[in-house]
Protein backbone atom coordinates (compact mmCIF):
# COMPACT_ATOMS: atom_id res chain seq x y z
CA UNK A 1 0.00 0.00 0.00
CA UNK A 2 1.54 3.44 -0.84
CA UNK A 3 1.51 6.42 1.93
CA UNK A 4 -0.47 9.45 0.04
CA UNK A 5 -0.38 12.80 1.77
CA UNK A 6 -4.93 12.88 1.96
CA UNK A 7 -4.30 10.03 4.06
CA UNK A 8 -1.87 11.06 6.06
CA UNK A 9 -4.17 14.05 6.65
CA UNK A 10 -6.97 12.46 7.37
CA UNK A 11 -5.68 10.20 9.91
CA UNK A 12 -3.87 13.06 11.48
CA UNK A 13 -6.88 15.03 12.38
CA UNK A 14 -9.42 11.96 13.21
CA UNK A 15 -6.61 10.19 15.47
CA UNK A 16 -5.83 13.48 17.29
CA UNK A 17 -9.30 13.74 17.92
CA UNK A 18 -9.85 10.52 19.05
CA UNK A 19 -7.07 10.44 21.13
CA UNK A 20 -7.99 13.90 22.79
CA UNK A 21 -11.87 11.96 23.78
CA UNK A 22 -9.98 8.88 24.91
CA UNK A 23 -7.54 10.25 27.02
CA UNK A 24 -10.94 12.15 29.03
CA UNK A 25 -13.24 9.73 28.95
CA UNK A 26 -12.18 6.37 26.63
CA UNK A 27 -13.86 5.24 23.77
CA UNK A 28 -11.69 6.66 21.27
CA UNK A 29 -11.69 3.69 18.97
CA UNK A 30 -15.23 4.52 18.15
CA UNK A 31 -13.63 7.98 16.45
CA UNK A 32 -9.89 6.57 15.25
CA UNK A 33 -11.35 2.89 13.48
CA UNK A 34 -13.62 5.00 10.77
CA UNK A 35 -10.79 7.21 10.39
CA UNK A 36 -8.31 4.44 9.13
CA UNK A 37 -11.14 3.31 6.93
CA UNK A 38 -11.98 6.73 5.64
CA UNK A 39 -7.86 7.31 4.83
CA UNK A 40 -8.47 3.70 2.62
CA UNK A 41 -6.79 1.20 4.46
CA UNK A 42 -8.65 -2.30 4.74
CA UNK A 43 -10.62 -3.11 7.40
CA UNK A 44 -7.94 -5.97 8.88
CA UNK A 45 -5.17 -3.46 8.47
CA UNK A 46 -7.23 -0.52 9.91
CA UNK A 47 -7.79 -2.54 13.18
CA UNK A 48 -3.76 -3.15 13.26
CA UNK A 49 -2.90 0.04 12.52
CA UNK A 50 -5.20 1.76 14.80
CA UNK A 51 -3.83 -0.65 17.74
CA UNK A 52 -0.68 1.40 16.86
CA UNK A 53 -0.94 4.49 17.50
CA UNK A 54 -3.68 3.75 19.99
CA UNK A 55 -1.68 1.84 22.06
CA UNK A 56 1.66 3.96 21.62
CA UNK A 57 -0.74 7.19 21.74
CA UNK A 58 -1.93 6.18 25.37
CA UNK A 59 1.29 6.17 26.85
CA UNK A 60 1.27 9.68 26.77
CA UNK A 61 -2.11 10.13 29.11
CA UNK A 62 -1.05 7.04 30.93
CA UNK A 63 2.23 8.96 31.92
CA UNK A 64 0.24 11.92 32.75
CA UNK A 65 -1.90 10.15 35.57
CA UNK A 66 1.08 8.20 37.11
CA UNK A 67 3.36 11.40 37.25
CA UNK A 68 0.46 12.76 39.13
CA UNK A 69 -0.53 9.72 41.59
CA UNK A 70 -3.73 8.65 40.22
CA UNK A 71 -3.02 4.92 39.80
CA UNK A 72 -3.89 2.74 42.41
CA UNK A 73 -1.31 -0.27 41.96
CA UNK A 74 -2.64 -2.64 43.89
CA UNK A 75 -5.96 -2.74 42.01
CA UNK A 76 -4.55 -1.46 38.90
CA UNK A 77 -1.91 -4.63 38.45
CA UNK A 78 -4.66 -7.30 39.21
CA UNK A 79 -7.47 -5.78 36.77
CA UNK A 80 -4.39 -5.60 34.21
CA UNK A 81 -4.12 -9.64 34.21
CA UNK A 82 -7.97 -9.92 34.73
CA UNK A 83 -8.74 -7.54 31.82
CA UNK A 84 -6.33 -9.55 29.68
CA UNK A 85 -7.92 -13.21 30.56
CA UNK A 86 -11.39 -11.74 29.79
CA UNK A 87 -10.19 -10.15 26.57
CA UNK A 88 -8.98 -13.50 25.61
CA UNK A 89 -12.12 -15.18 26.69
CA UNK A 90 -14.15 -12.83 24.81
CA UNK A 91 -12.56 -13.16 21.77
CA UNK A 92 -13.00 -16.96 21.58
CA UNK A 93 -16.67 -16.40 22.45
CA UNK A 94 -17.22 -14.22 19.25
CA UNK A 95 -16.24 -16.97 16.82
CA UNK A 96 -19.19 -18.84 18.50
CA UNK A 97 -21.69 -16.59 19.04
CA UNK A 98 -22.98 -13.38 16.30
CA UNK A 99 -22.21 -10.11 17.29
CA UNK A 100 -25.67 -9.16 16.08
CA UNK A 101 -27.16 -10.30 19.38
CA UNK A 102 -24.57 -8.44 21.70
CA UNK A 103 -25.12 -4.99 19.44
CA UNK A 104 -28.92 -5.82 20.73
CA UNK A 105 -27.97 -5.68 23.62
CA UNK A 106 -25.87 -2.68 23.80
CA UNK A 107 -29.03 -0.99 22.44
CA UNK A 108 -31.10 -1.84 25.63
CA UNK A 109 -27.98 -0.93 27.62
CA UNK A 110 -26.79 2.36 26.26
CA UNK A 111 -30.05 4.32 27.13
CA UNK A 112 -29.93 3.06 30.99
CA UNK A 113 -25.84 4.26 30.99
CA UNK A 114 -26.57 7.66 29.50
CA UNK A 115 -29.26 7.85 32.10
CA UNK A 116 -27.93 7.43 34.83
CA UNK A 117 -24.51 9.41 33.90
CA UNK A 118 -27.64 12.23 33.56
CA UNK A 119 -28.58 11.62 36.92
CA UNK A 120 -25.59 12.09 38.83
CA UNK A 121 -24.51 15.91 38.53
CA UNK A 122 -20.64 15.24 38.50
CA UNK A 123 -18.25 12.90 38.66
CA UNK A 124 -16.86 12.18 42.35
CA UNK A 125 -13.85 14.33 42.59
CA UNK A 126 -13.43 12.91 46.45
CA UNK A 127 -13.58 8.82 46.84
CA UNK A 128 -16.47 7.52 48.43
CA UNK A 129 -16.63 5.60 51.32
CA UNK A 130 -16.07 1.66 50.64
CA UNK A 131 -13.94 -1.20 52.32
CA UNK A 132 -11.21 -2.19 50.26
CA UNK A 133 -12.60 -5.52 50.05
CA UNK A 134 -15.39 -4.42 48.74
CA UNK A 135 -13.68 -2.18 46.12
CA UNK A 136 -10.96 -4.46 45.04
CA UNK A 137 -13.83 -7.22 44.48
CA UNK A 138 -15.57 -4.25 42.25
CA UNK A 139 -12.75 -3.11 40.38
CA UNK A 140 -11.46 -7.04 39.42
CA UNK A 141 -14.90 -7.99 38.66
CA UNK A 142 -15.15 -5.23 36.05
CA UNK A 143 -11.97 -5.85 34.53
CA UNK A 144 -12.60 -9.26 33.94
CA UNK A 145 -16.35 -8.70 32.46
CA UNK A 146 -15.52 -5.14 30.35
CA UNK A 147 -12.15 -6.99 29.47
CA UNK A 148 -14.18 -10.00 27.91
CA UNK A 149 -16.65 -7.17 25.94
CA UNK A 150 -13.28 -5.41 24.88
CA UNK A 151 -12.40 -8.80 23.18
CA UNK A 152 -15.72 -9.58 22.10
CA UNK A 153 -16.60 -6.12 20.89
CA UNK A 154 -14.67 -3.79 22.22
CA UNK A 155 -16.08 0.15 21.52
CA UNK A 156 -16.29 1.96 24.49
CA UNK A 157 -14.18 -0.16 27.20
CA UNK A 158 -12.48 2.41 28.92
CA UNK A 159 -15.94 4.61 28.79
CA UNK A 160 -17.57 1.36 30.49
CA UNK A 161 -14.75 0.86 33.03
CA UNK A 162 -14.57 4.81 34.55
CA UNK A 163 -18.58 4.28 34.72
CA UNK A 164 -17.84 1.56 36.82
CA UNK A 165 -14.78 2.25 38.83
CA UNK A 166 -16.49 5.61 39.91
CA UNK A 167 -20.25 4.79 40.67
CA UNK A 168 -19.54 1.68 42.25
CA UNK A 169 -15.77 1.20 43.18
CA UNK A 170 -16.44 4.97 44.94
CA UNK A 171 -12.99 6.29 43.54
CA UNK A 172 -12.71 9.98 42.41
CA UNK A 173 -12.85 10.62 38.64
CA UNK A 174 -8.87 11.48 38.26
CA UNK A 175 -8.12 8.12 40.41
CA UNK A 176 -10.81 6.12 38.17
CA UNK A 177 -9.29 7.33 34.93
CA UNK A 178 -5.01 6.37 36.19
CA UNK A 179 -6.46 3.06 37.04
CA UNK A 180 -8.56 2.93 33.59
CA UNK A 181 -5.68 3.92 31.59
CA UNK A 182 -2.86 1.43 33.12
CA UNK A 183 -5.86 -1.69 32.03
CA UNK A 184 -6.39 -0.11 28.64
CA UNK A 185 -2.71 0.29 28.09
CA UNK A 186 -1.90 -3.41 28.89
CA UNK A 187 -4.30 -4.49 26.56
CA UNK A 188 -3.96 -2.58 23.68
CA UNK A 189 -0.30 -3.59 23.53
CA UNK A 190 -1.50 -6.96 23.86
CA UNK A 191 -4.02 -6.42 20.79
CA UNK A 192 -0.88 -4.56 18.63
CA UNK A 193 1.99 -7.03 18.97
CA UNK A 194 -1.23 -9.96 17.52
CA UNK A 195 -1.77 -7.59 14.75
CA UNK A 196 2.17 -6.91 14.26
CA UNK A 197 2.23 -10.81 14.23
CA UNK A 198 -0.56 -11.25 11.78
CA UNK A 199 1.44 -8.35 9.44
CA UNK A 200 -1.85 -6.39 10.04
CA UNK A 201 0.03 -2.84 10.46
CA UNK A 202 0.31 0.02 8.23
CA UNK A 203 3.51 0.62 10.02
CA UNK A 204 3.74 4.29 7.78
CA UNK A 205 0.60 5.52 8.43
CA UNK A 206 0.44 3.96 12.19
CA UNK A 207 3.87 5.69 13.47
CA UNK A 208 2.61 8.90 11.69
CA UNK A 209 -1.15 9.23 13.75
CA UNK A 210 0.70 7.53 16.73
CA UNK A 211 2.59 11.57 16.97
CA UNK A 212 -0.71 12.66 16.40
CA UNK A 213 -1.97 10.53 18.80
CA UNK A 214 0.09 10.89 21.86
CA UNK A 215 -0.74 14.88 21.18
CA UNK A 216 -4.21 14.18 21.79
CA UNK A 217 -3.95 12.05 24.63
CA UNK A 218 -1.49 14.62 26.31
CA UNK A 219 -3.42 17.27 26.02
CA UNK A 220 -6.50 15.35 26.52
CA UNK A 221 -5.51 14.28 29.90
CA UNK A 222 -4.32 17.17 31.11
CA UNK A 223 -7.67 18.41 31.07
CA UNK A 224 -9.03 15.34 32.50
CA UNK A 225 -6.89 16.12 35.71
CA UNK A 226 -7.29 19.80 35.70
CA UNK A 227 -10.67 20.23 35.69
CA UNK A 228 -12.13 16.74 36.21
CA UNK A 229 -15.84 16.08 36.60
CA UNK A 230 -16.76 19.25 34.85
CA UNK A 231 -15.23 18.00 31.45
CA UNK A 232 -15.31 14.11 31.80
CA UNK A 233 -19.29 14.73 32.37
CA UNK A 234 -20.03 16.39 28.89
CA UNK A 235 -17.34 13.85 26.94
CA UNK A 236 -18.57 10.59 28.47
CA UNK A 237 -22.42 11.25 26.95
CA UNK A 238 -20.58 12.61 23.66
CA UNK A 239 -18.80 9.04 23.69
CA UNK A 240 -22.32 6.66 24.41
CA UNK A 241 -24.04 8.85 21.54
CA UNK A 242 -21.43 8.28 19.38
CA UNK A 243 -21.89 4.50 20.64
CA UNK A 244 -25.05 4.15 20.15
CA UNK A 245 -24.86 5.54 16.04
CA UNK A 246 -21.77 2.86 15.35
CA UNK A 247 -24.36 -0.13 16.89
CA UNK A 248 -27.35 1.57 14.61
CA UNK A 249 -25.29 1.48 11.94
CA UNK A 250 -23.74 -1.58 12.30
CA UNK A 251 -27.19 -3.36 12.74
CA UNK A 252 -28.74 -1.09 9.54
Amino acid sequence: MTLTLPMVLIAVVGVFLASFVDAIAGGGGIVSLPTYLLAGLPMHMALGTNKVSASLGSIASTGRFIKNGYVTWSLALPAVVLALTGSALGTRLQLLIDEKYLQLLLLIVLPVVAFVVLRQRSFPEEPGEISPKKQAAVVLAAALLIGSYDGFYGPGTGTFLLLIFTRWGKMDVRTAGGNVKVVNLASGLSSMVTAMLHGQVFWQLGLIATVASFAGHFVGAGLAIKNGSRIVRPVVLVVLVLLAVKVLSGLL
